[in-house]
């Protein structure tokens, strides 16, 4: 494969917006080999996928058949994992479904939320953030510039999932993760939510509050505690479905009056803000190429629609204006301080201090333990 100086790819709709973006002969990107020889290999909407599924969740009721709870499951009230509640009622689970509220939830995400939590008649436990100390880290993401704002959220959610399935003895994590719409994503446009090293140290740099109640997980945690000490698994059951957003928000509105956001992310007004404003503005990213890619790889989408979608605007201007009106009075500046964060030079997390050394040895020995033993050694993450 050759570096082109600028190209999308002739199957997919990703592009040199991507800096480490390849391509063959034929103009076919790496994204496209990738998700053929690798991703696509976990990945049964099929029959297959049906069998292991009821496998994997009738092991997941004879483990815990003296348990109140099979697993645990986070609900944002997004598209996927309101669907995922509700299949796994279909399927007899018991999980106990936690919500955190970090300050950003729209009303539409409560409406939903509560209307599949009683549909269901799951147990449901909400741990709502301090929002001082969202607040405070929340802005000094913004000062930091960097790229992925929603680690704020994101590392809080999974963090506070976490902690509450070793408080109450759970050891499965029921994820809405799935590669028929998350299958592409460039690492270049990524850095995990999870390494509180980085949270951390840009905290140190422009935070002013201590973060005294905002839970994090240290990279040992993440990579040892968890999954071998406390033997935790994540299941990711929409990666065995034939899963579709279409069908899945037909059945949704059909059997528990979900209503839909109009924009992926909806539920949260900061991430749609940072995913369709920010990210696009500041850095060039814009996340709907990889998702349209994962839609036309699984055959989902054609790219003839997938190009057309990317025509299409990702802010109405009233909603926009709306939105940052929203969101500098919460954050406590003024839109101008908000438009300020926004046009100013980017910054990548690797200025700040992270878990790359670690994370680059914890796989190499992985690699070493896994030609060892012949086989794959992976985590729950």
């Amino acid at each position: 494969m050759t570096e082109c100086v600028y190209k999308m790819c002739t199957r997919c709709v990703m592009d040199t917006t991507d800096p480490e973006i390849t391509f063959d002969r034929q103009g076919v990107c790496n994204h496209c080999y990738q998700f053929d020889n690798e991703t696509s290999t976990h990945w049964f909407p099929n029959e297959e996928g049906t069998r292991k599924l009821e496998q994997i969740f009738n092991q997941m009721k004879e483990e815990r058949k003296n348990y109140e709870y099979d697993c645990i499951l986070g609900l944002s009230g997004g598209l996927d994992s309101s669907y995922l509640a509700l299949m796994m009622k279909e399927y007899n689970m018991r999980p106990l479904v936690v919500h955190v509220d970090a300050g950003w939830n729209s009303e539409l995400a409560v409406y939903n939320i509560e209307k599949i939590v009683k549909y269901c008649g799951y147990d449901l436990h909400t741990h709502v953030m301090n929002w001082p100390e969202v607040r405070d880290l929340q802005l000094s993401y913004l000062e930091a510039g960097v790229a992925n704002q929603d680690v704020v959220q994101d590392h809080a959610f999974f963090a506070s999932l976490y902690h509450f399935a070793v408080e109450n003895n759970i050891n499965y994590v029921i994820s809405g993760g799935n590669i028929a719409t998350e299958g592409v994503f460039p690492s270049s446009w990524h850095h995990s939510a999870m390494d509180a090293i980085n949270l951390k140290a840009i905290h140190k740099n422009f935070g002013k509050l201590p973060l005294k109640d905002y839970k994090t997980i240290s990279f040992l945690q993440y990579y040892l505690y968890y999954p071998f000490i406390k033997k935790m698994k994540s299941v990711r059951p929409l990666n065995y479905l034939s899963y579709t957003k279409d069908i899945a928000l037909a059945e949704l509105q059909e059997k528990v009056g979900y209503k839909p956001y109009g924009r992926k992310h909806g539920e949260s007004r900061f991430t749609k803000f940072f995913q369709n404003y920010y990210l696009p503005k500041k850095f060039n990213m814009d996340k709907r190429k990889p998702h349209l890619s994962s839609m036309i790889l699984s055959g989902l989408l054609t790219r003839e629609q997938a190009l057309i979608e990317l025509e299409k605007p990702l802010y109405d201007e009233n909603e926009l204006r709306e939105d940052k009106y929203y969101i500098a009075k919460k954050l406590g500046i003024t839109v101008e301080q908000l438009d300020e964060y926004v046009s100013s030079s980017g910054h990548d997390y690797s200025e700040y201090p992270n878990w790359d050394l670690q994370y680059e040895i914890t796989k190499r020995i992985q690699s070493l333990v896994s030609k060892v033993l012949g086989r794959d050694v992976k985590n729950y993450s």
